[in-house]
């Protein structure tokens, strides 16, 4: 047995016994695809397990999260600090081996995947940030940025419309730095792709734009390591279908479904290594020739690190403001003051939150210089367009503004992997209502503490002749439900500043800037106290006898009702509240300063569902929400017709004091 054959059958069988021990997991993958795997690690791959963070390593994505024991065995026997008991401990409470691959918890890993076709559009993020920085940093000398990014996929990740929005817009891009290995092993879940899955892949990536090949075998190391040597020849982004048995080896479920995600038995481990000629008896066994291998391989990978490292240190010499620059990208400071910069904060006047944020964008994108991002199809409504900077595409890559296309999925897990690579600060847009396409790709952000920017315009029934279909009620709801996500829905130009604010100094967790469509009145008394969350805009002598309470568009509501109640004698505080996420954060002392809790009279205003505002206004408060979905009619009449009124804020707030 060659060197080659051992090290893959020893990921094999680390993978394998993982499983057991954990009576959990997918052997299938890794058994069918590790001379995949291994081929791309130990001949292609630009790496040093030394420094797992080298800026200029290539990037591995295991899309197909759910083979996560051979990702782990790799990163054992190819020196990245994972130990023999790490593996021994897979799927266990507070191991670096959990079930599907987190990023910053284990070493090595670069992406959280598991989600099926996410980890696709992550890998097309990471190429298209390369290219990007490629373009802005490199010289004709000097090449600083210069690799690839790998995907390993199966049919499961190709059947996910994530995977094919990402697909078609990386062919359009010409992502020539993109490389995905195809594992088809032709079996899902509930068994043959056959049953629901029968088209040419390859046909259909060929559309994409994509140069596509075939590994008739997925055991011939050299054809697949011939595969990715000629990928990097072209200059579009390459699809290798590489064909495989899931489960291989094993004599009894080579090819089945039972392969997919059952462990394998103690006594199928045993007949597996017959099967395969692997004579040692010992679990989790490394040979000592596959340690050599793995140390002389390792070697090689330092040298080449260290090789970049001198050329960067000329780099310096010769353009000492680049390579300035160059770290200040990948910086996650912002290397300017706009706590306290006056035009940041300037009131703009009464026009809508989106229009603010286009304008508050501009400035940002003037003192931010990696900010990079673009909208799904709608940046003339979503106002997200720097003006000042040209469209990346594959002629300009070192432009900035992005047309993602009508892919909110896809935009928002492209959005996950330009934020892992590094260097850039990237946002995105889209009208709030689509939020529901993101979901999938904002839950990820949140999951791996990734600071990517949403720009949600269209934010209410305040869409108006749109009806219903465009109207999010329960959307606000949605993203407040999830952890480590901050929801910010200003009132006026100031607080939408304060917003901005937030995104950008915020750097493990993303932000959803919720923002108007119609025009909104500048309120006296906004600003920088809105980055506390919650805070006090008018307020009374003494004691309140009720607190009124809203976000956006509904503040200035509020502000008049308080008007309206002061003539009627009632006493009242109103509290703009553009983000429950931040008012969180607060000391319980500024939390009660803000919402006494001996002023029980409360009610909350907001033109969305009422799920979550009983945390704030308790058991004797009330709510003006939506119960239901809104309609189609001109935004005024809408906001009249489901309550939204001074007259109907007062009579409520009458009927709290008096109760």
């Amino acid at each position: 047995m060659n060197i080659d054959q051992m090290t893959v059958n020893t990921l094999r069988f680390l993978s394998a016994e993982a499983i057991q021990k954990a009576n959990s997991g997918h052997p299938g993958l890794p058994l069918g695809a590790a001379p995949a795997a291994y081929a791309l690690w130990a001949k292609e791959m630009k790496a040093n397990p030394a420094n797992p963070n080298w800026d200029d390593r290539d990037r591995f994505v295991l899309s197909a999260g759910h083979g996560s024991a051979l990702l782990y065995s790799l990163l054992h026997v190819f020196g990245y600090g994972l130990t023999i008991e790490d593996l021994q401990n897979f799927r266990q409470r507070n191991s670096l081996t959990p079930g599907h691959p987190e990023y910053k918890h284990t070493v090595g890993v670069e992406t959280t995947t598991g989600p099926l076709g996410q980890g696709i559009a992550n890998a097309v993020g990471m190429a298209l940030a390369e290219t990007h920085l490629a373009g802005k940093f490199n010289t004709s000398e000097y090449k600083v940025v210069d690799h690839y990014t790998y995907a390993l996929c199966g049919d499961g990740c190709l059947q996910e419309g994530v995977a094919s929005e990402a697909a078609s817009l990386a062919g359009t891009m010409g992502l020539s730095k993109l490389i995905v290995l195809y594992d088809r092993n032709k079996i899902t879940i509930e068994g043959s792709t056959d049953d629901a899955f029968t088209e040419d892949v390859m046909k259909r990536f060929t559309a994409y734009g994509w140069d596509v090949s075939e590994v008739k075998d997925g055991n011939d190391i050299d054809a697949i390591t011939a595969a990715i040597q000629a990928a990097k020849q072209s200059d579009k982004p390459s699809l290798i279908q590489i064909c495989t048995e899931i489960g291989f080896g094993s004599p009894n479920k080579q090819g089945k479904s039972s392969a997919h995600g059952e462990p394998l038995g103690d006594d199928e481990i045993k007949l597996t290594k017959e099967s395969l000629g692997w004579n040692y008896t010992e679990h989790f066994f490394v040979p000592e020739e596959v340690k050599a291998h793995m140390a002389d391989w390792a070697k090689m990978c330092a040298e080449k690190e260290a090789a970049w490292n001198t050329m960067f240190a000329e780099y310096e010499k010769q353009y000492p403001e680049l390579a300035k620059e160059y770290a200040n990208w990948h910086s996650t400071e912002l290397s300017v003051d706009l706590l306290n910069d006056a035009d940041f904060w300037k009131d703009e006047g009464d026009i809508a939150t989106r229009t603010t944020s286009e304008k508050v964008l501009q400035k940002v994108a003037k003192v931010v210089p990696n900010l990079f991002g673009g909208s799904a199809d709608l940046a003339p409504s979503n106002k997200s367009v720097m003006k000042e900077r040209t469209y990346y595409s594959k002629e300009t890559p070192e432009g900035s503004n992005v047309h993602f296309g009508i892919r909110e999925f896809a935009m928002t897990a492209i959005a996950n992997g330009i934020a892992v690579h590094g260097g850039l600060r990237p946002y995105i847009a889209g009208f709030f209502v689509f939020s529901d396409y993101m979901k999938a790709g904002l839950r990820m952000q949140s999951l791996m503490g990734l600071p990517v920017i949403s720009i949600f315009t269209h934010d209410s029934i305040g869409v108006g002749e749109d009806g219903p279909t465009h109207q999010p009620i329960e959307h606000l709801a949605m993203l407040r439900s999830m952890p480590n996500y901050i929801v910010f829905r200003p009132c006026d130009t100031r607080e939408t500043a304060a917003g901005w604010y937030t995104a950008l100094t915020k750097t493990t967790t993303p932000t959803g800037l919720i923002l108007s469509r119609q025009n909104l009145p500048a309120i006296e008394g906004t600003g920088k106290d809105a980055l506390k969350g919650a805070y006090v805009l008018r307020d009374c002598e003494g004691t309140p006898d009720i607190l009124l309470m809203a976000s956006g568009s509904e503040v200035e509501l509020i502000v008049k009702a308080y008007d309206a109640l002061q003539q009627k004698g009632i006493k009242a505080r109103v509290i703009s509240m553009p983000s429950w996420e931040l008012f969180a954060e607060q000391s319980a002392e500024y939390k009660e300063s803000v919402l006494p809790k001996n002023v029980r009279a409360r009610l909350a205003v907001e033109a969305a569902v009422d799920f979550g505002w009983h945390q704030f206004v308790g058991l004797d408060g009330d709510v003006i929400t939506m119960q239901g979905f809104g309609a189609s009619a001109p935004a005024k009449e809408l906001f009249k017709d489901f309550g939204f009124t001074v007259e109907n804020v007062v009579e409520k707030a009458m009927a709290l004091v008096k109760a």
